[in-house]
């Protein structure tokens, strides 16, 4: 009742909706997120191409590709929110220092994932994926982490940069 009290004032009054990720700052950052969002992107690249095959689509195909398409290009785009949070909350000077070509690699990220919303071509997600996975060694090598590369344990079973907590 009081959420809707404060909508129909919000409404009336022309107050706007603001979000944001963390403004106390939380300092909660990892950027494997953005990595699973990279895989799902590639999943769904995958799972698309199987359609594209077929001469002709049933309705139910069709709304799949439709749904698939729809899910790669929100995925892509949580891939950019994910880093973009991280940069610019996270990354400071001693950071930069340390990692000169973040800038350049957060715009080619930004880039890349614009690119696999946009098309269906697996060398593209391959791409982000390896620039994410570049971002996350950067990020966890900042915080005196080493990191180890596996494969994951689930399609699309890419290689994906992990911290070695065992560190700690």
């Amino acid at each position: 009742m009081i959420a809707g009290i404060l909508n129909t004032f919000d409404k009336k009054f022309g107050i706007p909706l603001v979000a944001g990720h963390c403004d106390i700052p939380c300092k909660i950052y990892d950027p494997i997120v953005a990595q699973l969002a990279c895989l799902s992107v590639l999943r769904f690249i995958d799972l698309i191409q199987v359609l594209s095959v077929k001469t002709q689509l049933t309705a139910a195909e069709y709304s799949q590709l439709s749904r698939l398409t729809r899910e790669k290009e929100m995925h892509a785009n949580k891939v950019k929110e994910e880093i973009r949070v991280i940069w610019g909350d996270y990354f400071k000077a001693p950071q930069l220092e340390q990692f000169p070509n973040t800038h350049w690699l957060v715009h080619e990220i930004m880039l890349t994932a614009s690119a696999c919303k946009q098309h269906i071509v697996r060398d593209k997600a391959e791409h982000l994926l390896s620039l994410v996975n570049a971002f996350a060694d950067s990020f966890w090598r900042s915080k005196n982490l080493t990191t180890y590369t596996a494969t994951c344990p689930y399609p699309p079973s890419e290689k994906v940069v992990y911290p070695r907590l065992s560190e700690q």
